[in-house]
This record gives C-alpha cells, structure tokens and sequence, in this order.
C-alpha cells in the first residue's frame, strides 16, 4: 500500500450534520476514540437549512399530545409502509431528546410560562414542532457542535471517502481524500456510522445542498448492504419558482403553519377542493375554521394547507396542469394576508419568520409582509434509504451503522416536516451508542493494501482522460435534467424504462469523463467522483419506481394513480449482486404488535 496519511479511531462517523453530530456525542460519552469526518466545514451541514422545528410530543402548547398521537400520525403519514418500531421509538424519545438540546444551550421560542414553545405543520394533528423561529437546524447543528467538540472527537474537515474497506464480512475502515490537497487518507475504525443525508442533487430542482451526492447510500450498497423504498422522494410543495435569483430555495412549512394560504392565478384556496377521506375528520372544510386553528384554538381542525406534503404536492402541479398555476410553473403562498386579521401582522410574520423575511428581502426583493411567493415543488428529501435495525441502526454488514436521512424506516413513504430533525436526535443517538458497543467487542481488522492501491489508481483516471475526456459538468446536469423530466414527481412506466437506458449510457459517459489540472482545489475533479454514486442511486429509485405499480406517499404514478392495498406489505429492497449489477426483491412488511395496532386504530 502506497505511503497515505493514515488516521485510526474506533469509531468513524462519516457526515457531520445533526445525526453524525449526535451519534459523535454518544460515542464519545461512551469512552471510545472517535473520529467525525465532514464533507464540508464543521458547522455548515445541510440540517442548518431544516428551518421549521423539530417534532416532539411534548404536550406544551396542546396538553392532549403525546407519543401515541404522535406515532399514529407518523403511520398514517408514512402510509403504512414505516418500520413501525422505530416510528415507536421516535415517538417515544424525541421529546427527551429536545430537552437534552435544550440543557446543553439550546435557545427555544417560548410559551408565555417559559416551557419550550410548539408549533403547527402538516400532517402533525397538534402543535408538536419545538423550534427557534424559522432557523431552528442552525439552532441545532450550533449547540450540538459546541457540546461535540468539549469531547475530545477528531475532526477531519473537507474530506470525502469514496470506498469503505472491510476485512471479511466486516467493515473495518474507509478510503477518503481531502478536497483542499487532493491527497488520499486511510481511515481504521472498528465501526463506521454513516450519516451522510440525501440524494437531491440526483435532480435539477432541489432544495439540497452540494453535498447531497448520495454518499453514504453508495458506500453501503458497494459494500453489501440493502437500499430500502428507494423509490419514495419527498418533493417538498413549496419551493421557490421566482424570481431566478431564489428558484429552488425552500419555503419553510411553518410559513403554513402560521397561517399562509396557497392560491391559484384566481385567486382560489383550492386545497379545499380536494382534502383526502382519511384526513377528512381532522381538516377544516372552511377559511374560518382553519384560521382559528392556526392561532391555538383547540376546538378547530388544521387549514388543508397543513395536509401531508405530497398531497400537497400533487394538488400544486395540478393546479399548474390545468392553467391556474402562477405566471412561472408555479402557485402562489400568501402570508401577508394575515394582515386582514392581526392589525400587526407585519411585525408577526417578521418574529415568527425572521429568515424567510430577511432572505427573500435580500436576494429576490420580495417582501413577504406584503406580497405572495411564488411557489412549487422541489426535490427535499428521500425517505429511502440504508435498511438498518430498528434499535441498533446497524445495517446488515456488521460494523456499519446509519442514521439520519440517509438510513430507512422511520418516514415510511412520505416523512412529515419536522420528523427529520427529531429523527436525527433520536437515531444519531441511538448509532452511537451501539457502534460504540460493537467497537468494543471488536479487535483492529487487517487493510487489504492491494485494494486501496486499486482503489486510488481507480480515483485518478479522469486526469489520465484530461481535456481528452467529456467534462464532468455536463454529465452531471444531463443526468439531473433527465431524473427530474423521467422520474420526478409524476412518473409512468414508458418514461422510467427509457431512464435506465439512459442510465447506461450516462454510466458510460461518466467512466469516460476528464479532468485537467492537478488534485488540489479541482472541483471537477471533486463531480467526476461523485457522478458514479448520482448515477447509482438515480438506478435505485427508478428500478424501485418502476416496480411500485401503484401512487402511495412520495411515489406517484400516473398510469397507477391509485393505492393497491396489496403493496402496503411489502418494501422493494435492492442489494448489489455478486455480478455487480443491481437486484431488487420485494420484503414483506412486519405485522404490527397488538399494542401498536390498537393505537393505530384509536387514533384514526
């Protein structure tokens, strides 16, 4: 093995946003050597950009919450396809959780009688999301940071890993480079947690940061591991559509949550024009009604813009479909008209959404306080993901955990806002904990140099090509343009089989792709070695899609436009088979336990 800068913990936690944060904490505490490695800089994970709240049955402003409550609408939201014992666990944990955040310095919004104030969003029957206004993952990510690095963790910064290398069956370490120099690193651990996040930048439209590349799903699946419900993306309803300057940029649900509306061109709230059976009970069928809602009154049901957000989804690009959509593709989300209500509802809407009101002030000259924005979906997240155990969240590779957006289960097949960041407390948790038990159980394995040789000469081919070889640039956005026209929010199967032809051919032109120049500071560099993990995943989700023949949460198909009951049993699962290419199988789904059954049943 060639002369790499080498680095040895026992835990190696490969992402650093709020669940590789939280899973290093634990660690740590746990006694063991711990090692975080960051794509970007520590501080500027994608959970900063998590604005609305973290979701916790803590009773504060609704005393008739609870994790029951909280759990059945994380089925229902998830429609049945979750792993109901970490939608349990979630429910159960996530409030101590916040109050963990809060004693190691979280600053909350407030109820008048000082307990940690809750919030509306979709899909939550009660206010349930504790939050920092409208900046509520930087408020995260800043106070686990402060407390994780008191611990004595080890750092690496802008360093990507690019394989994991086992001995056996086990995970013992991973192959990165650092993407100021270039140069490669080897990294000994006797258990690895991935917390990488999402796959968005598989899409042209996104609310993902550059880091989304689908890393640690790569990782795992090239290493043995099952992708599970791959085939479920969130599109989140209310991204910016204009002006140029915002497109794509997040529009927080709690600008919802706090009474805006959704019209059409008309003028029109057309989301009572189409609010779900199962929902029907705990909606508003009037303006009024869902008015009072948002303002505390316990004995209204939630506006129907707070329904679930792929109905919401939907309900936006019909509206576009038949011409009653915005000027630009979109619709319009109007806060300012809470105005007609509260006689400060300028000042309100600048408390309670101080960085939606700065931002778009800033970069699109929109002032929220007295206009609509201009809104539509936007590839946000993915519920699929790394199939881990429920308790431990270790994969079925041993040695290798998951936690986070990037690990499977919880969200089923749509997540609900706010579950993501009380996912990550919860389950970053819970990886630490029981990777640093495995780490202890373990002795140091042995590094295949041969492998890692093969490995970076592999890494290094694309400056072999240089200027010979097609920019890595253009193979990226063809790829994003493709995914976003044949499996984006509405799917049929023509398109998505002339997707993987075109997988085949953009794998090809990826493995042909050059770079000029020397390692250090080359970002092209840095996209040709992502592309074979977009490229990857990209095959996951539509494989998946094309073999989930029905609409159901995130997964909507325009030539199954209905739920089969059939498909609520089972998960599509694809693993890597010994041939190198792509298999899927169908897994049935766990009956749920009597006890859990039953608070299904009476929370309906």
């Amino acid at each position: 093995m060639a002369s790499f800068e080498s680095h040895e913990h026992d835990v190696l936690i490969i992402g650093a946003g709020g669940a590789g944060l939280r899973a290093a904490i634990e660690a740590a505490a746990s006694g063991v050597r711990v090692g975080l490695v960051c794509k970007s800089l520590l501080g500027k994970a994608h959970t900063v950009m998590a604005e609305g709240g973290a979701a916790a049955a803590m009773g504060h402003v609704d005393d008739r919450d609870n994790w029951k409550v909280h759990f059945a609408d994380t089925m229902r939201g998830g429609q049945y396809v979750n792993n109901a014992r970490m939608a349990e666990l979630h429910a159960k944990e996530a409030p101590d959780r916040i109050r963990e955040l809060e004693a190691w310095g979280a600053v909350f919004d407030r109820t008048p009688d000082g307990r940690i104030l809750q919030r509306n969003f979709g899909g939550h029957r009660y206010p349930r999301l504790a939050h920092v206004g409208d900046r509520t993952g930087l408020e995260m990510i800043r106070t686990l940071q402060d407390h994780a690095i008191h611990l004595g963790i080890d750092v690496h910064m802008e360093v990507t890993v690019i394989a994991l290398l086992k001995d056996g069956a086990r995970v013992v370490g991973a192959f990165a480079y650092d993407r100021e120099r270039g140069r490669f690193r080897v990294f000994r651990a006797r258990a690895i947690v991935l917390a990488t996040g999402g796959v968005g930048r598989a899409f042209s439209i996104t609310s993902n940061s550059w880091e989304y590349t689908a890393d640690g799903q790569t990782l795992a699946y090239n290493a043995g591991a099952a992708l599970q419900d791959m085939e479920f993306v969130q599109f989140h309803p209310t991204g910016m559509v204009w002006p140029p300057s915002v497109k794509g940029i997040l529009v927080t649900e709690g600008v919802r949550g706090e009474g805006g509306v959704l019209r059409n061109k008309e003028g029109k709230r057309f989301m009572f024009g189409d609010i779900p059976a199962n929902y029907k009970s705990q909606t508003a069928d009037n303006e009024e009604e869902g008015w009072r809602y948002t303002q505390g009154d316990k004995n209204a049901r939630r506006p129907p813009e707070l329904l679930t957000r792929d109905h919401v989804a939907r309900c936006i690009m019909r509206e576009v479909r038949a011409g009653r959509g915005s000027p630009h593709g979109g619709v319009f989300l109007d806060i300012s008209w809470i105005k007609e209500r509260l006689p400060n509802g300028a000042e309100h809407i600048r408390k309670k959404l101080p960085s939606m009101y700065h931002q778009f002030k800033q970069l699109a000259d929109i002032d929220i306080t007295k206009e609509p924005m201009e809104v539509g979906p936007t590839t946000h997240y993915i519920m699929g993901g790394i199939r881990v155990d429920a308790d431990s969240q270790m994969t079925d590779v041993p040695g290798l955990f998951a936690a986070g957006e990037c690990a499977v289960g919880l969200h089923g097949a749509n997540r609900l806002g706010g579950n993501s960041l009380s996912d990550l407390l919860v389950f970053g948790r819970r990886a630490g904990k029981y990777a640093a038990e495995f780490a202890k159980q373990q002795v140091p394995g042995r590094i295949d140099a041969a492998e890692v040789d093969g490995i970076a000469k592999r890494s290094l081919e694309c400056f072999e090509r240089g200027a010979d070889g097609e920019g890595p640039y253009h193979v990226q956005h063809d790829l994003q343009t493709m995914m976003q026209d044949h499996v984006g929010i509405v799917r049929k199967e023509s398109e998505m089989q002339e997707a993987l032809v075109k997988l085949i051919a953009l794998r090809k032109r990826a493995e042909k792709a050059g770079a000029v120049g020397n390692r250090e500071y080359n970002p092209a560099w840095h996209t040709a070695m992502d592309l074979g993990n977009l490229i990857t995943i990209s095959e996951a989700i539509t494989r998946s899609a094309i073999d989930r023949k029905e609409s159901r949460g995130g997964h909507f198909r325009d030539d199954f436009p209905e739920k089969d009951p059939a498909a609520a049993r089972f998960n599509v699962v694809v693993r890597k088979g010994a041939d190198g290419a792509m298999h899927l199988t169908r897994e049935p789904i766990p009956p749920l336990t009597k006890e859990l059954a039953q608070i299904i049943e009476e929370e309906k």
